[in-house]
């Protein structure tokens, strides 16, 4: 059983390029979740060459919208949404200093490439494990676009977020090099 790395956020270069594909990781610090209609509102703003409602730098996205909270929970399940939707976007986010996404599936060779040239990361959550994850978001606070519900910009403190590097900054993947070990 490989070791589980423990992370804390904010990332930078010297952390990113230690972690490679196929690492187990505990995130601990603060996340942001953002969905496809958060991320085209980043992009129309970048492309205005205006602010953002959060600094990106060395920040990681979640690609998730919790559900409502039951009582004594700060969040509801929150499990990752299809990463390539973001796909059209994410170049433009890693430029302003994205340093770390999370998902489920697989990335265009474009947000590879991008990953390598800006020297990020890309995890995996694993999909189906929504009320486990919400185990480890702590404090959980809308802090833009609200008017989008579930798909709002949420702010999340987490304690030992379980995830996998699958999309190291050398632009290793996972999806590529494991299936072939399987095929026989």
């Amino acid at each position: 059983m490989k070791e589980v790395i423990k992370i804390t956020t904010p990332l930078n270069e010297k952390k990113i390029i230690q972690l490679k594909a196929g690492d187990l990781v505990k995130i601990t610090g603060y996340i942001y979740a953002a969905r496809d209609a958060a991320h085209k509102k980043f992009f129309e703003l970048i492309k205005r060459n205006k602010k953002l409602p959060i600094d990106l730098k060395g920040k990681i996205i979640f690609y998730a919208g919790p559900t409502p909270a039951k009582p004594g929970y700060s969040c509801g399940s929150v499990g990752p949404t299809t990463s390539y939707r973001m796909d059209p976007y994410t170049p433009s986010l890693l430029e302003k200093g994205l340093k770390g996404m999370i998902g489920k599936g697989f990335r265009s060779k474009e947000v590879i490439d991008s990953i390598k040239k800006n020297k990020a990361v890309y995890f995996v959550a694993v999909g189906g494990a929504a009320a486990l994850i919400a185990k480890s978001v702590k404090k959980s606070e809308v802090i833009a676009y609200e008017d989008l519900g579930a798909e709002a910009i949420y702010r999340f403190y987490v304690e030992d977020f379980p995830a996998i590097v699958v999309v190291d900054s050398a632009g290793n993947n996972l999806y590529e090099t494991e299936p072939p070990k399987y095929r026989k």
